[in-house]
């Protein structure tokens, strides 16, 4: 381990558990000595577990990536980069850095979205309640046809 650990991608969760296998070919530590390194750091991180969190794409659980990289060798300060990019793409960025980022165009926060089928909802059950969907009660009032008789 004479150069420094990988840094940590905040992208996506394939590119995260891409940069954790490389963080774990840095290391140059066996599945099972992880575990212990883990263990004795005071983590719990099965080897089975480790091995099946780099066999897949999907972001890994916060206090394995903690265990992990603490197993790796991997110093606190730069363990919080790895937790903060976790954070990052388990969370999705602010929208200003979304809005701002070259060639996804503009993305309106999912807030936005529940908002508006909220109004939609809101709107439809007044229109509704309001009568504005339901003819048959005038029908039945006032005995006439909503067809013109010809």
């Amino acid at each position: 381990m004479t150069t420094a650990p990988p840094t940590p991608p905040d992208t996506d969760a394939v590119a995260f558990v891409a940069a954790l296998r490389h963080l774990k070919t840095w290391s140059g530590l066996s599945y099972r000595q992880l575990e212990r390194r883990a263990a004795e750091a005071g983590h719990v991180l099965p080897y089975s577990t480790a091995a099946t969190m780099l066999g897949r794409d999907r972001l890994p659980r916060a206090e394995l990536v903690a265990a992990f990289v603490a197993a790796c060798g991997v110093r606190a300060d730069e363990a919080e980069a790895w937790l903060d990019a976790r954070v990052t793409i388990a969370c999705g960025r602010p929208a200003e850095t979304v809005r701002t980022t070259p060639n996804r165009g503009l993305r309106r926060p999912r807030w936005a979205f529940a908002l508006a089928a909220a109004l939609a909802t809101a709107l439809l059950g007044g229109a509704s309640a309001a009568g504005a969907f339901i003819d048959d009660i005038e029908v039945e009032k006032t005995r006439t046809s909503l067809h013109l008789s010809g």
